[in-house]
């Protein structure tokens, strides 16, 4: 799917990956939506993106994703607006760094609803159309993460799994649609995801700096998988590399790595 002129839906939008979404698709979207719980950091950017390229229509949409009454009413607003979306970006996603007994069971639905329910619903409102127009995309923005079980961890890398898998079976229902599916797996990122998953009383873990990989790089590899039509992209040399290995890895010695990484 060529990018210009698309219709962009981007969750998550207001920092991170998904704000370096929108940044790279002005200048080719005629219109992006930006779905998010702060409207201040939405408002900003929609100026940012409309003084870069004053031909882009940018609409700002105020929606918690674990809400699912706030998700209908955004697929009724498109509705009403005559807005038909032909890239859908799943960004949008919470984690939880610590024992999962002593976790928090609301914020554990949480992160069920924004990273497993919430795209799975806005892919089913707004797929259909993309199959009549015979035009559109859909990239989940997953995690590798879900290659590999993760102590304290574990809720997280299933959800990440989930949206793998669904985006996988996806688009083999869609083949010779119009309608393209990818899972965007990256590594670490600096964002500020991981201060929002960290909690007060766990004690801090992170990555060597020299398997992150910047917002920007992500976004942009993903945009460019979902225009060359593929299936999954995992960005950085280093992960990439890291992540086969992973595959290919026996269970029994990634449970070993995970118990180990606990300690």
């Amino acid at each position: 799917m060529k990018l210009d002129g698309c219709n962009a839906l981007v969750t998550g939008a207001s920092a991170g990956i998904g704000r370096e979404f929108a940044r790279q698709l002005a200048g080719r979207a005629e219109t992006i939506v930006l779905v998010a719980r702060r409207r201040q950091h939405l408002d900003e950017l929609r100026d940012e993106l409309t003084k870069r390229d004053p031909n882009l229509t940018v609409h700002v949409r105020v929606v918690d994703l674990a809400d699912k009454l706030q998700i209908y009413a955004l697929v009724e607003w498109l509705e009403r607006e005559k807005i038909t979306i032909d890239l859908l970006i799943n960004n949008a996603g919470l984690g939880d760094l610590g024992p999962f007994s002593t976790s928090d069971p609301d914020r554990l639905e949480q992160i069920i609803l924004v990273n497993m329910f919430a795209p799975t619903l806005l892919t089913r409102r707004l797929l259909p159309p993309m199959i009549a127009k015979k035009r559109g995309a859909i990239l989940n923005v997953s995690s590798s993460a879900g290659f590999l079980p993760i102590a304290e961890f574990s809720v997280y890398a299933a959800s990440k799994a989930y949206l793998t898998s669904f985006s996988e079976g996806l688009r083999s229902e869609l083949r010779g649609t119009g309608v393209g599916v990818c899972a965007l797996c990256p590594g670490p990122v600096h964002t500020e995801f991981d201060q929002v998953a960290q909690r007060s009383d766990s004690p801090k873990r992170g990555s060597p700096d020299f398997v992150h990989v910047s917002a920007e790089a992500v976004a942009r590899a993903g945009l460019s998988a979902i225009e060359h039509d593929r299936a999954l992209v995992i960005p950085g040399c280093f992960m990439k590399l890291g992540m086969f290995f992973v595959r290919i890895t026996p269970m029994p010695l990634l449970r070993l790595a995970s118990r180990l990484s606990a300690k």
